[in-house]
């Protein structure tokens, strides 16, 4: 069972978020927007508050204080773009479950390979699950992963008793 920061890891990758580098308006792209869209209706819906998506595709929202005394205000930033570079659209998240520390095969009809010998830090994660793409996309992790995770916190510090 995938955990609540994946699926929405894996939903927010999907959306093509490239920037336009030629672009004169905020945000460069229409993907950007749409993404801007789907995560105001996520906070909606976990209860967020004073949820604002300015003209420049900026998010804004609060998590409202559960005690009575002042206390310090903590903001939390992550961006929706990614690289320019590579293509963001149809990204096919790949599940490297246990991953046993040799190559991996992100695109066997391209032969597209992850190898440890070119990324030595992949030997840090053996055993554990990695999320790649299949080589052909960017898969988006900077920084859908951070807007995930800081999702997924405030969905966890509403909920909890």
């Amino acid at each position: 069972m995938m955990s609540k920061v994946v699926e929405r890891f894996i939903k927010y990758v999907k959306y093509d978020t490239r920037p336009d580098e030629d672009s004169i308006t905020h945000p460069t792209t229409s993907g950007q927007l749409e993404l801007g869209k789907e995560l105001v209706k996520e906070l909606e819906e976990i209860g967020m508050e004073d949820i604002c998506l300015d003209e420049n595709g900026y998010i804004m929202a609060t998590l409202p204080a559960n005690i009575d005394k002042e206390v310090p205000v903590v903001g939390f930033i992550a961006h929706m773009d990614t690289s320019p570079q590579v293509s963001g659209t149809n990204v096919k998240p790949k599940f490297v479950e246990n991953y046993n520390g040799e190559y991996i095969i992100l695109n066997e009809e391209k032969n597209i390979i992850l190898s440890p010998k070119d990324f030595p830090e992949l030997k840090n994660y053996i055993g554990k699950t990695l999320i790649t793409s299949d080589g052909t996309t960017l898969l988006g992790a900077d920084d859908k992963s951070g807007i995930a995770e800081i999702i997924t916190a405030m969905d966890f510090l509403i909920k909890k008793p």
